[in-house]
C-alpha cells in the first residue's frame, strides 16, 4: 500500500510522485492503519512505515455544508464536505476521511458542483484554496495549493 518509505519526521517524504503535481499524502503505520493527516505515530501507538497518496482512491460525502459567510479571500459560497475514502476491501483500520471544499465546475460559472451525501468524489489539485492576498496573514508565510472534491461519473 505504501508509495514510498517515510524519510524524516515533519511527515515530508521531499518528493512528489506522479511527476509535477503534489501527493495528498496520508500516513501508513506497522499496524496496517492510514490516517489524514498524517501523524508520526498511529492512534493505537505504531510507528509510522509509509505514505500514501489519496489521490489514488475515491471517497463518499459523509456530509456537506455551503457556507454563505466566508473569510477573506475565501470564495463566496463556499461547499464544503467531509469525505471517507475508500481504501479497499483488504484494508481493516479506522475510516480515512478529510476535510474539503468542493470542486467548482468547468462552465466558467463559478459555482461548485452539486453534490450529495453518498457521493462519490475523487481529490483534485488547486493552486490556491483562497486568495493570498486577502486577510491578515503575509501571502508567503504558509503554501495556499491544496486538494478539493469533484464528483465522479
Amino acid at each position: 500500500m505504501s508509495d514510498n518509505e517515510h524519510d524524516d519526521a515533519t511527515g515530508s517524504d521531499g518528493e512528489e510522485s506522479g511527476g509535477d503535481e503534489p501527493t495528498f499524502e496520508a500516513a501508513e503505520y506497522a499496524d496496517g492503519t492510514v490516517t489524514y493527516p498524517p501523524h508520526t505515530v498511529s492512534p493505537n501507538g505504531a510507528e509510522r512505515v509509509g505514505t500514501v497518496d489519496l489521490r489514488e482512491h475515491e471517497a463518499r460525502v459523509i456530509t456537506w455544508t455551503t457556507s454563505t459567510a466566508t473569510p477573506p479571500g475565501v470564495r463566496e459560497p463556499n461547499t464544503l464536505a467531509i469525505v471517507e475514502f475508500e481504501m479497499g476491501d483488504e484494508y481493516d483500520g479506522p475510516p480515512v476521511r478529510a476535510l474539503g471544499q468542493i470542486a467548482e465546475r468547468e462552465d466558467d460559472s463559478g459555482k461548485s458542483f452539486d453534490v450529495d451525501i453518498g457521493d462519490r468524489v475523487e481529490p483534485v489539485y488547486a493552486d490556491e484554496l483562497r486568495e493570498p492576498g486577502a486577510g491578515i496573514r503575509e501571502p508567503e508565510s504558509q503554501d495556499w495549493d491544496g486538494f478539493r472534491f469533484r464528483p465522479v461519473e
